[in-house]
C-alpha cells in the first residue's frame, strides 16, 4: 500500500479534532425503571468492592436502538461506563418532548453522577438541570453551550465537512447528475449543517450536479422516527433521477436508505455512525456514511468526568467517512485522490464545507 493510500485510509476513518474549548409523566416509556436498560462494568465474582458511579442517559424522542443517533450515544456511555470498575449505566427512552424534563430529574432522584442528554431538542432542559444540580455532571450531545456552565459540557460536531465528504464522492459517482437527501427536521442545526455540506460536496467535485434535498415537514417529536415518509420520500427522489441518495434523520432516513436499497443500480450514503454494522438491509446501495464519532466522544467525556477534569463548555468531536465495504471496487483511484485532496482541504481550512453561512 502506498503512502497515498495509507494517508488517504487514515483520512477516512477519522477526520478532525478532539479537542475542549473555550427533564417524566407517564406518557414517557422512561416511566418505569422497566423500560430501562443497563449495563455494568464490574464483575459480580469480583470480592473487591468499588465506589458507586452512577451515570444515566436520556435519548432524544425514539429508541435508544433507532441504529443512528441515540445508539452511537448510548454505545459510547457503555463504553465509558466499562472502562470505570462498579460503574453502571442507565438509559430513558424520551416519547415526547414534553418529557425531556421529567426524564432527566429521574435519573437526579436516582443519584447518578453523570447525566448524558442526547440530541439540540434537550438543549434548555440540560442546561437548566446542570444550573440546579452543580454536584452532578452533564453531558449534552449536539448541544451548544454559549455559556460555559462548568458542570455541563457540549458535545459538537463539524457536521458540515462531515457531508461534504460524502458529498464530493457523490458527486463523482452520481452517472445521472443528480443527488438526494432525505432529512429529518430543519429545527435542528446539525441536520442542516449535513445537507449544506452534502450539497457543496456535490457541487465541489461535479459543477453540472443537481440537488434535491427535503427536510421532515414535522416537529422533534416525530421527525426523526418516521421511515414510512422518509421512504416515500426517497422514492419521489428516485423516481425524478437522482442516483444516490443521503439519509439524514434516524430512523427517517433509515428508511430511506431501505427504499434506495430495492432500487437497481442505485446507491445510498448512511450517517451518524457506519451504518453497514446497524442498516444490514440497505447493503445493496451503501457505499458509504458521513460519521459522528458520538460514541468516542461520549466515552471520552464520561471518562473526563469521573476524572475530575471534564471542563464546560464546548467539546468538539470527530467526523469522517465509513469504509467503503462492497463498493470499494466502484471508487477509482482518481475519486480516492480527490477526496484526499478534499479531506486535506477541509483540515487545513482551505475549503469551507458551508460559505453561506458565513
Amino acid at each position: 500500500m502506498t503512502s497515498k493510500w495509507r494517508r488517504l485510509l487514515a483520512l477516512l476513518m477519522v477526520f478532525g479534532l478532539l479537542s475542549a474549548a473555550c427533564g417524566s409523566d407517564s406518557d414517557s416509556s422512561s416511566g418505569s425503571s422497566s423500560d430501562s436498560s443497563s449495563s455494568s462494568s464490574s464483575d459480580e465474582a469480583e470480592e473487591e468492592t468499588h465506589e458507586e458511579f452512577k451515570i444515566g442517559l436520556v435519548t432524544d424522542t425514539g429508541k435508544v436502538d433507532d441504529k443512528s443517533f441515540n445508539q452511537s450515544a448510548w454505545e459510547g456511555a457503555q463504553a465509558g461506563t466499562a472502562a470505570i470498575p462498579g460503574a453502571t449505566a442507565n438509559y430513558i427512552e424520551t416519547e415526547e418532548s414534553k418529557d425531556y424534563a421529567n426524564n432527566i430529574q429521574l435519573f437526579l432522584d436516582d443519584g447518578v453522577n453523570v447525566i448524558v442528554t442526547v440530541g439540540f431538542g434537550l438543549g434548555e432542559a440540560t442546561i437548566e438541570a446542570a444550573k440546579a444540580n452543580p454536584d452532578v455532571m452533564f453531558i449534552g450531545v449536539d448541544q451548544f453551550q454559549g455559556e460555559a456552565i462548568p458542570n455541563l459540557a457540549g458535545l459538537m460536531f463539524p457536521e458540515a465537512k462531515a457531508g461534504f465528504m460524502a458529498g464530493a464522492l457523490a458527486g463523482m459517482l452520481t452517472e445521472t447528475n443528480i443527488v438526494g437527501a432525505v432529512l429529518g427536521t430543519d429545527l435542528v442545526p446539525p441536520v442542516v449543517l449535513f445537507k449544506e455540506g452534502w450539497e457543496n460536496g456535490a457541487r465541489y467535485t461535479n459543477s453540472e450536479v443537481q440537488t434535491i434535498s427535503t427536510y421532515h415537514p414535522g416537529g422533534l417529536d416525530v421527525a426523526f422516527g418516521d421511515p414510512e415518509w422518509g421512504a416515500t420520500t426517497a422514492r419521489q427522489a428516485l423516481d425524478q433521477g437522482a442516483d444516490i441518495i443521503f439519509g439524514a434523520g434516524g430512523a427517517t432516513g433509515n428508511g430511506a436508505l431501505i427504499e434506495v436499497a430495492g432500487e437497481a443500480g442505485a446507491l445510498c450514503v448512511g450517517v451518524d455512525s457506519d451504518q453497514w454494522g446497524t442498516v444490514p438491509e440497505a447493503h445493496p446501495c451503501l457505499v458509504t456514511s458521513a460519521m459522528k464519532m458520538i460514541d468516542e466522544g461520549v466515552e471520552t467525556l464520561i471518562g473526563q468526568a469521573k476524572a475530575g477534569s471534564m471542563e464546560g463548555g464546548n467539546f468538539f468531536g470527530s467526523v469522517g467517512l465509513a469504509p467503503f465495504h462492497d463498493f470499494d471496487g466502484i471508487v477509482t483511484d482518481a475519486m480516492r485522490d480527490t477526496l484526499a485532496e478534499v479531506m486535506a482541504g477541509l483540515e487545513d481550512g482551505s475549503i469551507d464545507p458551508n460559505p453561506a453561512a458565513e
